[in-house]
């Protein structure tokens, strides 16, 4: 006799009504040590709140797109609650990777790229999981794909980086910077030109700025 299928829905609620239950179980076992403080308080409050941005996450339905976290809306409200639900895929998807745990500095959220990576990750993981165009096939490539790619680039990008070389000290000037500015901006106009009515033709000859003519003497031709 054929077992039938759960509902996904059903699926994810039974999910999520585990987790709760497992919270319970962490805050019980946490009472007694109130005494200690509290970060027994904190933990138990950052618990309950990781547990409903995993349900909030559970019943959303799977979309195409993902938004992106250098261009998110600079509402306060809606970046805090787009960083509590990836701290909590964090927790429960990704960090069970023992490559991803290890990649992942102590300062991640530091990191504009690295959050990025992440975000896509977690919507990509998503698609792949819930929602009508869920497969085996999307999922696979996540494993296969999508998730080693960007742990090796965290690695590349972050994976060498710690709170300390974000703090700005008097005998550290090489913390990481922000976004670097875009190069060749003064030939814009010049490309725009030649692109709209010759692109036929060679491009534009480099301009060789004056404070370079200054220095290094006339340029050579």
């Amino acid at each position: 006799m054929t077992t039938p299928r759960k509902d996904p829905e059903f699926a994810r609620a039974d999910a999520v009504a585990g987790l709760a239950r497992e919270v319970d179980e962490l805050r019980r076992a946490v009472d007694p040590l109130r005494d200690v403080g509290g970060r027994v308080d904190d933990l138990g409050q950052l618990v309950g709140q990781l547990t409903d941005a995993v349900a909030a996450l559970s019943k959303r339905p799977s979309a195409a797109t993902a938004p992106s976290w250098l261009l998110l809306p600079t509402d306060p409200v809606a970046v805090e609650r787009t960083l509590g639900e990836l701290c909590a895929w964090l927790h429960a998807v990704f960090l069970r990777y023992p490559d991803g745990a290890a990649a992942l500095p102590e300062c991640w959220l530091r990191h504009p790229e690295v959050v990025e990576e992440l975000l896509w990750l977690m919507h990509a993981w998503c698609c792949a999981y819930q929602g009508k165009a869920a497969s085996v096939q999307l999922a696979g490539d996540w494993h296969d794909r999508q998730r080693p790619g960007v742990v090796r680039r965290i690695r590349v990008n972050a994976g060498s980086c710690s709170v300390e070389r974000h703090q700005t000290r008097p005998d550290w000037d090489q913390y990481p910077s922000g976004a670097a500015p875009v190069p060749g901006l003064d030939a814009v106009g010049a490309i725009a030109r030649w692109w709209a009515a010759g692109r036929d033709d060679p491009a534009p000859e480099p301009v060789t700025p004056p404070a370079a003519i200054a220095t290094n003497g006339a340029p050579h031709r």
